[in-house]
């Protein structure tokens, strides 16, 4: 299971090895309401991946490390806080958590570590055999992420015999991916009142 942490937009991507390729189980963005206190996000956030780290039961859990250099330290700071509630989230649950670095997910999806979203979007389209570029950005971060780390287990990238069972089941209240139609995502908030 991949993961692109942040405050306001979570991407997160459920990949499945089998014989016939790689399936993408879940996909999709866990929000947060922006102007709520601190801690009511990161609870949010935490329930969110707890609740999609029991439905999906993944082997490992990789998240986006963080940069070597912010332009505004402070989003440093709020990542690690998000970063955090993931890697509790984890642990709870028993499963083990790597660090990617963006640099090296852009590498072995894409051949280019400086690669833009839209170049990562696209590579991620071909390399998991998707019908659809996976929308918004976070989503092709974690389903890079996965691939990536599924690329070291194996020794090399999924082909492109993937399998995407279109709407994803999501259990935590997420953002699926892909929308329900093409001009409108539909956005589930994630609130400190959601069970």
């Amino acid at each position: 299971m991949g993961v692109d942490p942040g405050l306001v937009a979570t991407g997160f991507g459920v990949l499945e090895a089998g014989a016939g390729g790689v399936t993408v189980c879940d996909a999709g963005v866990i929000s947060t309401t922006t102007g709520q206190p601190l801690e009511v996000r990161l609870n949010a956030l935490h329930r969110a991946v707890h609740r999609i780290i029991e439905a999906q039961s993944p082997g490992l859990l990789v998240v986006e490390d963080l940069y070597t250099e912010y332009k505004f330290p402070r989003t440093a700071v709020l990542m690690g806080h998000a970063r955090g509630v993931i890697y509790l989230a984890a642990r709870q649950l028993g499963v083990g958590v790597i660090a990617l670095t963006p640099a090296e997910v852009k590498r072995a999806i894409a051949g280019n570590g400086a690669a833009g979203k839209a170049q990562v979007q696209r590579a991620v389209q071909t390399v998991l055999g998707l019908k659809e570029l996976p929308r918004p950005s976070h989503v092709a971060d974690a389903l890079g992420l996965a691939a990536t780390a599924l690329a070291r287990i194996t020794g090399r990238l999924p082909s492109t015999g993937a399998r995407s069972s279109g709407s994803f089941p999501s259990s935590a209240g997420a953002q699926k991916w892909p929308p329900h139609s093409p001009t409108r995502a539909v956005v589930a908030r994630v609130n400190a009142t959601d069970s």
